[in-house]
């Protein structure tokens, strides 16, 4: 029966965070570098894939969750380490790019839709 466990499970996307998940994301946001660094939440960078980047500024070593309000609907999410990893290194998105829209307006500004 452990596959109807983990089919009950939600997936843990970022999206519709309880309220514990938000002050923990938010809580780790404002640890000291070398406390990020070591919380188990944190997920190591890749440096060789960051070889896109064209910066003066420090290369992140690592990445930790961020919680945000998204800009056109006030919604908080939270923008997981390995989605940041995936945006940073195998999208090869801009290190200063940051996330600023929840999960839904972006798919509604992707459709085409107008927006509220």
């Amino acid at each position: 029966m452990l596959g109807d466990r983990s089919m009950s499970k939600k997936p843990d996307t970022g999206r519709d965070p309880s309220p514990a998940e938000l002050r923990e994301a938010d809580r780790v946001s404002q640890l000291m570098p070398s406390q990020k660094k070591d919380h188990p939440s944190a997920v190591p960078a890749d440096p060789g894939k960051l070889e896109h980047i064209n910066t003066y500024g420090a290369l992140p070593e690592y990445y930790v969750d961020q919680p945000f309000t998204c800009r056109r609907c006030g919604k908080h999410e939270i923008w997981r380490a390995r989605d940041q990893k995936w945006y940073y290194e195998e999208a090869k998105g801009h290190i200063d790019a940051v996330a600023v829209e929840c999960h839904d307006c972006r798919k509604l500004k992707q459709s085409g839709k107008p927006q509220k």
